[in-house]
């Protein structure tokens, strides 16, 4: 029990250790980036872009004149400088850093270097607060992982415990600076993968991490949402229907977002133009479309609280999440900082603003809102794009503190997510568990625990009895009759030992000692065996001790009697069989249900 308790204190004290540092950066990264928008938006340019209910209220005059021809410069500048940060110093900071968490998990044994949090920060303002279109998600989320991961690398924890500090940082960099904290683990345990998969010993580390780094974040900046939303009821079943239409619609969109977002990357990838160049075009590109539509810089969630006042114009409402698409891809594709969770939900609040408007209209009985296919959208359009339905709609949730709209959130976000299923944002999520290198193995021992040895009891070989008395010279003549290489010393119907052929090869040559030696004297005496009722991942294992291709297999009765010996090739060919009668279960189940 002392032992016990001493582990868990001992985790506990590391989850607690990275929330804390996830927390303080947070705040960090919060104060540096208003600052910034502060310095470049309201000082250098004059533009003043509203806040988010949760953040206070927006300065909207000032003496300062508007200068849009800075929004063709501004992203161009802060892309250079954060190109020319990454390519010499950590090209593994660029794009929105929770991919760079997402493969160094599967791919990375965990392991980030030490520089990664500091760069990433630096290069995240950079281009935020110049103008390039990202959110604050994806950078503080790769900074409490990059905490993890140093924290484990110190400690010399091994690469399981390493991933499981790493993804606690990720929930715990999201959940602060989100003011979400159960979304924030929760999405760091559900973003890993493509399919209905998540790493369930990963929620409780990311909660108490989050937690900590909450409170932490909280206490300077306030425990409200970020968005302040109105009281909406639904009172009918058939509100519920259009909810279907915009689920449809968010899928259109969001395969078109993911598609422009992943050709853009490829684009900027072949481009024959000197790398740290490429966050500069993308800067250029993003201010064209800024020049025109300001509010398709920067964060956005100023506009995003103005759709769900519904006081944003249809025109405000479809260049927010056409424009938005783009200046997103052009930021973050071609190289820059930035997270994609934060211009999501403004895309999808605009489009879900706009299909609100049209329905309210098109049925003015159904008494719907606007605002609520705003909130609705916002969940329906990240869970969509980034394949995270559960984590999403506790997201939105937290964020607007809308729980009313948790059953149209449900039913949008599962339609969005099965619609969109072959689409991702996340270009390193893994299909699910068993395609991530980090889970390499577990397949096959979760597989064969749940057999015993006896079920492959018509496999067994028989085994080449050998007398403890039988001299070396008669047991050459037996080696010349067979092809095993591994024989049983049996006496009294007991197992006393096993001879490999490996073990007693230089014996084998010397025709000096043919009768002066007895193969009771070249017996392994402590041998491997199993018996019937072994699982048969023990049995595995075991093969792997030390390195044999057969094991005798036993009764546990007084004494070994032997039954038989069992092959690495057997087991191997029985795992191969369950593996395809479960792909074929699954194939038929899957046609089945399509059939229906």
């Amino acid at each position: 029990m002392a032992s016990w308790f001493k582990k868990i204190s001992r985790w506990m004290l590391l989850y607690i250790l990275v929330g804390i540092a996830a927390g303080c950066m947070s705040i960090l990264f919060q104060f540096l980036s208003t600052r910034g928008v502060e310095f470049f938006f309201h000082f250098l340019a004059g533009y003043f872009p509203p806040l988010p209910g949760g953040e206070g209220q927006s300065l909207t005059t000032s003496s300062a004149p508007l200068r849009p021809y800075l929004f063709l410069i501004l992203p161009t500048l802060g892309g250079l400088l954060c190109g020319l940060l990454l390519y010499f110093f950590c090209p593994e900071a660029e794009g929105h850093g929770t991919d760079a968490v997402i493969e160094s998990y599967h791919f990375q044994n965990g392991y980030m270097r030490k520089r990664v949090p500091p760069l990433k920060m630096l290069a995240s303002l950079l281009t935020l607060t110049t103008g390039g279109s990202g959110g604050r998600e994806g950078p503080i989320a790769q900074i409490g992982a990059g905490f993890g991961a140093f924290l484990a690398e110190k400690l010399g924890l091994s690469p399981d415990e390493r991933r499981v500090l790493i993804l606690a940082g990720l929930g715990a960099g999201i959940g602060s600076i989100f003011k979400a904290p159960l979304a924030g683990a929760l999405f760091a345990a559900e973003v890993l993968y493509k399919e209905s998969d998540l790493e369930a010993e990963a929620i409780l580390p990311a909660s108490i991490a989050s937690l900590v780094a909450f409170s932490i974040f909280a206490s300077v900046y306030g425990f409200q949402g970020l968005f302040t939303a109105p009281s909406i009821q639904i009172t009918r079943a058939t509100q519920l229907l259009p909810f279907l239409f915009l689920a449809v619609v968010l899928a259109g969109v969001g395969i078109f977002y993911v598609s422009t977002f992943h050709a853009v990357h490829n684009y900027f990838k072949k481009l024959n133009i000197p790398n740290y160049f490429k966050p500069a075009l993308g800067g250029l590109l993003t201010g064209i479309i800024g020049f025109f539509w300001p509010h398709t810089l920067g964060f956005g969630y100023g506009y995003l609280q103005q759709a769900i006042n519904n006081e944003l114009t249809l025109l405000t409402l479809l260049t927010l999440g056409l424009g938005k698409i783009f200046t997103t891809s052009f930021t973050i594709s071609s190289g820059g900082s930035g997270g994609v969770f934060g211009p999501s939900i403004v895309i999808g609040g605009a489009i879900g603003g706009l299909v609100g408007n049209f329905l309210h209209f098109a049925f003015p009985t159904l008494n719907l809102s606007p605002s609520a296919f705003v909130i609705v959208s916002m969940a329906g359009f990240f869970a969509g794009v980034s394949n995270t339905p559960i984590a999403t709609i506790i997201f939105i949730s937290e964020l607007t503190g809308s729980y009313e709209l948790l059953i149209p959130s449900l039913l949008v976000c599962s339609l969005t997510y099965i619609l969109m299923h072959k689409w991702t944002i996340y270009s390193r999520q893994v299909a699910n568990k068993f395609s991530s290198p980090a889970h390499k193995g577990e397949l096959f021992l979760d597989i064969m625990q749940e057999y015993k040895v006896k079920e492959l009891i018509n496999e067994f070989k028989k085994p080449i009895i050998v007398s403890p008395r039988m001299t070396l010279q008669k047991f050459k003549t037996l080696i010349c009759k067979t092809k095993r290489n591994y024989f049983c010393l049996v006496e009294n119907n007991t197992l006393k030992g096993i001879i490999d052929l490996r073990d007693i090869r230089p014996f084998l040559y010397d025709q000096n000692i043919n009768d002066l030696i007895v193969m009771d004297d070249l017996a392994l005496k402590n041998f491997i065996y199993t018996h019937l009722e072994e699982d048969l991942a023990s049995v595995f294992k075991k093969f792997g001790q030390k390195n044999i291709e057969e094991i005798p297999v036993v009764k546990d009765e007084p004494g070994l009697y032997l039954v038989g010996m069992l092959s690495r090739k057997s087991l191997i060919l029985f795992y191969n069989q369950k593996i395809n009668a479960l792909k074929n279960n699954s194939s038929y189940s899957s046609s089945a249900t399509a059939r229906k």
